[in-house]
């Protein structure tokens, strides 16, 4: 039996990199347009850019797929209001959420 999540929508934080980004991948190539978000910050979580993010939809487009980068921070409501809402304008749905994102902070 095959997995597909063709014409399904899902969000990965934490996509840049790491289990997030294998996520992302996994989900783009079973069919799934993938909103990629990540942070992009510095391991004690100051700074913040979508080049992470960008990478991994690149891989995607690359493949084939859909995707679309996103750099909000997952501690703040309303960065994760504005990615719900892009998501929402670029593909119209969401039926996937893979909550990933974390800093290690040692």
């Amino acid at each position: 039996m095959s997995v597909s999540f063709k014409d399904q929508v899902a969000i990965v934080t934490g996509a840049g990199g790491g289990l997030g980004r294998s996520h992302a991948l996994m989900l783009a190539s079973h069919g799934a347009a993938v909103v990629v978000n990540d942070f992009g910050g510095a391991r004690d979580g100051s700074g913040g850019t979508t080049e992470a993010s960008e990478a991994v939809v690149r891989e995607i487009t690359a493949a084939g797929g859909r995707a679309i980068a996103n750099a909000g921070n997952v501690a703040s409501e309303a960065d994760m209001a504005e990615m719900v809402e892009q998501a929402l304008s670029a593909f119209g749905r969401i039926d996937v959420l893979i909550n990933n994102a974390g800093i290690l902070r040692d």
